[in-house]
């Protein structure tokens, strides 16, 4: 067995062992916990066929982002676990069901692949061995370029507009004036009391 085999086995086999974990743990901290493992093997997993480029993404985005988020909210969130928890007896056949349908479809889907017939597609042409990183950036800023700039201008509305949506103007927040503060003159903050022996101010 080769070293790029048994690194495959082993990472596969901690994903879906963690991804397991993630669904089946009590504590919601560690199914956060498990969830971060999980990506980091299958960010490994990509490593492994030479997509390097999508395991940093997963890290950095995922790892990064995604899962400290869910890490912060559940810890800072008083969530009553077990009321939430009452319910499972209740909605475990419609869970079963959609599990069942889950399943099936997954069957499908492995047995279509499975006898379908084997086809060797053509390798394109390249000028020059370039990685994956490489080639993305080359396909996204040429022929991809108009659809990745919409995509971006999007994002950018998604981001003014949820700002503009929590930005709101509250009466009675007290707010710092920085000009002010740097412009105040000592005796307008400054109040000198005379305090007599034995009294307080």
């Amino acid at each position: 067995m080769s070293a790029e085999l048994f690194l495959f086995w082993l990472m596969g086999a901690v994903t879906v062992a963690s991804a397991v974990m993630v669904i089946s743990a009590k504590n919601p901290v560690h199914s956060v916990l498990f969830l971060i493992l999980c990506f980091f093997n299958a960010a490994g997993l990509f490593v492994l066929i030479g997509a390097e480029f999508l395991a940093m993404v997963l890290v950095v985005v995922y790892v990064g982002a995604v899962a400290v988020l869910f890490m912060f909210v559940v810890m800072m969130l008083d969530i009553n676990f077990v009321r939430l928890r009452e319910g499972f007896i209740e909605y475990l056949p419609v869970g079963a069901l959609v599990g069942l349908v889950l399943l099936a479809e997954l069957v499908l889907v492995a047995g279509t692949w499975a006898m379908r017939e084997p086809t060797t597609p053509a390798a394109p042409a390249l000028a020059e061995a370039v990685d994956n990183t490489r080639a993305l950036g080359r396909l996204l800023y040429t022929e991809h370029f108009l659809v990745f700039q919409i995509a971006g201008l999007v994002l950018l509305v998604a981001i003014v507009g949820a700002i503009a949506l929590t930005l709101r103007e509250r009466v009675g927040v007290k707010r710092q004036d920085v000009a002010r503060q740097v412009h105040r003159r000592p005796s307008e903050t400054l109040v000198l009391e005379r305090v007599e022996p034995g009294k307080g101010v």
